[in-house]
């Protein structure tokens, strides 16, 4: 922060704990005129004001507080641009990218300093890496086990769970059914593929999915014309004629949906006919979506969890809709 803003919350907060101190020490001092234990000569409601003073527990307490917040301003960062005696962080602020991140972190590590986030990350791999790695390779320790089989272990799973919850959820939700313009997991409809190694290599490297705008293109009619027929496709009732001139127009759309409107898992292109609409379903929402176009973006894994905790979320992911064809 700037100067002046530093010194502006230097100022209040020393200023607030010295006029609390003078208070206080202004209070303990009897300035009545009057001894101790003596009625003033004050009455209301049958209560007599006698001239007691504070109670020592409620001062003690009082002066042990502003006493703990002078050696926490000191200690920690609090005044202003004052970092504090210990040099403590809660993290490094100045990174913009994953890799320079990554490179603080480590030489937060390598030289001890007191970074919080650098901290918590090295006590969580003492504490949970030999699990990680128990769970994710095999007896030998240097070949990941086939998400098939962690996916039969139940400790896995569980931990496999708690990884997605982690990393995942704020996307695809707790309970991974996602939301709308984030994939349902839980189900069997896959943009790229719903094969064990194919979700890996999603959550490895992400994706990246791209449905241009086609307003200029179809114009209004045409774009109310191939809504009809998409949504003819799953079942829907529609207005036959304006289904029949949207099949004529959809051969733009075939290139990435096919012919038959199944979709490309190369792509990543929706399988039209299976009535699950990744931004709704409603005849607005699909509208919208051709008229504007989609732009989603899975981000990569790989270089945050790396492979081994991939690897069991992988099998949990593939675990939720595989269950159901079991």
């Amino acid at each position: 922060m700037t100067t002046f803003w530093s010194l502006w919350i230097t100022i209040i907060t020393i200023g607030t704990m010295v006029g609390i101190s003078a208070l206080l020490y202004w209070c303990s001092k009897d300035k009545m005129g009057v001894e101790e234990g003596e009625d003033m000569g004050h009455e209301y409601d049958g209560i007599r004001e006698i001239n007691n003073p504070l109670p020592k527990w409620w001062s003690y307490m009082f002066w042990g507080t502003l006493i703990f917040g002078a050696i926490y301003l000191a200690l920690y960062p609090g005044l202003g641009n004052f970092k504090g005696f210990l040099g403590w962080t809660s993290s490094d602020q100045t990174v913009r990218t994953l890799e320079e991140s990554q490179r603080s972190v480590a030489l937060s590590q390598q030289e001890k300093k007191l970074n919080q986030y650098a901290k918590e990350l090295s006590d969580a791999e003492a504490r949970f890496g030999e699990t990680f790695q128990a769970l994710a390779y095999d007896s030998t320790g240097k070949t990941l086990l086939p998400i098939t089989q962690i996916a039969e272990n139940e400790e896995a799973i569980k931990v496999g769970q708690r990884l997605f919850i982690q990393n995942c959820a704020q996307c695809h939700g707790s309970d991974a059914r996602g939301q709308s313009g984030y994939p349902n997991l839980t189900d069997h409809a896959w943009l790229y593929g719903g094969e064990p190694e194919t979700i890996k290599t999603t959550i490895m490297e992400g994706r990246i999915g791209v449905m241009p705008a086609w307003i200029d293109s179809l114009g209004k009619d045409g774009v109310k014309e191939v809504t009809s027929y998409v949504l003819s496709m799953s079942g829907r009732k529609v207005n036959a004629k304006e289904a029949a001139a949207g099949k004529q127009r959809f051969v733009v759309c075939a290139a990435c949906h096919g012919t038959d409107g199944k979709g490309n898992p190369a792509f990543g292109a929706p399988d039209l006919t299976d009535n699950v609409w990744l931004y709704g379903g409603s005849r607005r929402a699909v509208e919208a979506t051709i008229v504007h176009g989609r732009q989603g973006v899975m981000p990569a894994w790989k270089d945050v969890l790396g492979e081994e905790k991939v690897q069991l979320i992988s099998a949990y992911v593939w675990n939720l809709s595989a269950k159901d064809s079991k």
